[in-house]
């Protein structure tokens, strides 16, 4: 009477994603670490640290080192990046720097400049306590 269905699917599907937001035109700089999902629209001059999805929108730009579980790029990160599980690279991505992933999918027209090494992802202890990712190739 007063909507359709269509409108309840959207408010639906945009709850599905919670995320902490750096909002386009936003700019920090420094070291975030998080538990949950992060979505970055604006700048981030720094290290970046979630055991959540990362998403770095088409106008996002992450200048350091990243660390998360999922990752859906369409913007600019220049730094190492490190995705526990699935990568994807949308058609906009640039990446300049090495990527370790255990899983990857690349658009057509994505741009990365770097290494980079698949397979599983392990932490392991190495001496003084510090830790050192390893990464396990899988048979093919």
């Amino acid at each position: 009477m007063f909507g359709d269905n269509k409108d309840k699917k959207s408010v639906a599907s945009q709850d599905n994603f919670s995320a902490n937001t750096i909002q386009s035109g936003t700019i920090i700089k420094g070291e975030v670490n998080s538990e949950g999902n992060i979505r970055i629209d604006g700048k981030l001059e720094g290290s970046l640290d979630t055991q959540g999805k990362l998403v770095v929108g088409n106008s996002g730009v992450i200048t350091g080192d990243v660390i998360c579980q999922h990752a859906n790029i369409e913007g600019r990160i220049e730094g190492k990046l490190e995705v526990n599980e699935m990568l994807i690279l949308k058609r906009t991505a640039v990446i300049k720097g090495d990527i370790t992933t255990r899983r990857l999918v690349v658009e057509e027209g994505a741009v990365f400049n770097g290494n980079i090494a698949m397979g599983v992802i392990m932490k392991k202890s190495v001496g003084n306590n510090h830790d050192e990712t390893a990464v396990r190739k899988e048979a093919v």
